[in-house]
């Protein structure tokens, strides 16, 4: 499955990588309700639930409402809340299939994402949304953003996210009074309660732009887990950074293939579940990092296929232009791949504490918490770094084989970005 052509074919590269990539079970149970708290939000490792299962939910057990059979509705959204966020689910993928196409007067966030994304230029971009602001659109927005039900509001995140990097804009603060000499009043306005309905204030970066920036070329005969969904569907991007009608640019799949990297990549949230809280010489733990070594050589073996398909596709100065601001700003790093290094450690020893929570600020505030509980209670199976012996030698190879995959997809950003952009090696 791939977009990385413009047939319906996946291709011959995607579908050798599927093959290699083990496929996570369709029907998974749900985690157990939360009885650890990371920053607000559930953080169960596995073999920490052992002892908790079968604390609720008997026939005729006292609920806090003191009612005999009667579900706490704050304790039922907890779970929701949790199974929602719980990356052992689906990655950092939406909980479902990002929104296609806005309804009512949101149409015309639509329209003017979808014009910025192909202009030729960032003066053609910024004139777009001028026109939209002088007309009142942009403001007749702000006032209904409220109303927008948490799905709606990551799907006008992403179509804000697409506007400001189009602009040039995703370094600026909205509610900066700096930012108003530099953007449209109206628009900064609308990415600022846009940001305060879905409390993350640094979305404007690739997890925004790739993972709700998908759909189904066609609707699936039956309900597939979205991670599933994602890595045997046809997939379109929804705010193209190429013309309708002409094949997808190099900027249209590097986002498709961030967003099948989070899908394949589901083992590695579970794998750093596994590993959380483990004892260095557990002897489960050697096999998790085998396990690790396994995903991560398929991962970059995916990468790698994608880097061929992704130079064969055109590329304009002004895509180019957005992958530079983005790596300027830290925004261009995998979730996937961040989770990794909150096991293996690999993004602390490279860019220190203030390097690693600069990189995950453009993640949603549960995200950041979970990979927050994997530093703490992965940090024992970090200490085979400093040891001898069979089992640090998994360790290292795991690593090794982490810092291979962040190449190859340093040069898939590169590719994308067309051969010879120097500056974004760092960022990426």
């Amino acid at each position: 499955m791939t977009t990385m052509t413009t047939t319906t074919d996946p291709g011959p590269g995607t579908r050798a990588a599927q093959r290699r990539l083990p496929t996570p079970p369709a029907q998974r149970t749900a985690p157990q309700s939360p009885a650890t708290r990371e920053g607000g939000h559930a953080y169960v490792p596995e073999q920490r639930q052992a002892g908790h299962e079968g604390v609720s939910g008997h026939p005729g057990q006292q609920s806090d409402s003191g009612h005999p059979d009667l579900p706490d509705a704050a304790a039922d959204q907890r779970a929701a809340d949790a199974r929602a966020h719980d990356p052992r689910a689906h990655g950092f993928l939406p909980e479902r299939p990002p929104v296609r196409s806005m309804i009512g007067t949101w149409t015309r966030l639509d329209a003017t994402a979808r014009a910025v994304a192909v202009a030729p230029g960032r003066e053609a971009a910024v004139a777009v949304v001028e026109r939209a602001g002088h007309t009142g659109e942009l403001a007749a927005l702000r006032q209904r953003v409220s109303r927008l039900s948490p799905r709606n509001a990551e799907a006008a995140a992403m179509r804000i996210a697409v506007i400001a990097v189009a602009c040039g804009w995703n370094g600026l603060d909205p509610q900066a009074p700096a930012a108003r000499q530099a953007a449209d009043g109206a628009f900064l306005d609308l990415w600022a309660a846009i940001a305060h309905r879905i409390d993350h204030d640094q979305f404007v970066a690739l997890p925004t732009l790739s993972l709700h920036n998908w759909a189904p070329e066609r609707k699936p005969r039956r309900h597939l887990p979205i991670d599933q969904l994602a890595r045997t569907e046809q997939l379109v991007p929804i705010v193209r950074w190429a013309p309708e009608g002409q094949p997808l640019c190099r900027l249209d799949r590097l986002m498709l293939a961030v967003t099948r990297l989070e899908a394949h990549g589901i083992w590695l949230f579970r794998l750093a579940e596994t590993l959380a809280g483990r004892s260095p010489d557990d002897s489960s733990t050697p096999t998790a990092l085998r396990r690790l070594v396994r995903i991560q050589h398929a991962l970059r073996a995916q990468l790698q296929e994608e880097i061929v398909e992704l130079a064969a596709a055109p590329a304009t100065a002004q895509q180019s232009a957005v992958l530079g601001a983005l790596a300027a700003q830290g925004a261009l790093e995998p979730p996937v791949l961040q989770a990794a290094d909150a096991v293996l450690g690999v993004g602390g020893r490279r860019t220190g504490e203030g390097g690693r929570q600069s990189v995950r600020r453009h993640l949603p505030t549960h995200h950041r918490a979970w990979l927050g509980a994997m530093d703490r209670h992965c940090a024992p199976v970090r200490t085979l770094a400093h040891r001898g012996g069979p089992d640090a030698a998994v360790y290292r190879e795991a690593q090794e084989s982490l810092i291979a995959l962040r190449r190859t997809y340093t040069t898939l950003v590169h590719t994308a970005a067309r051969p010879g952009s120097g500056d974004l090696a760092a960022a990426a």
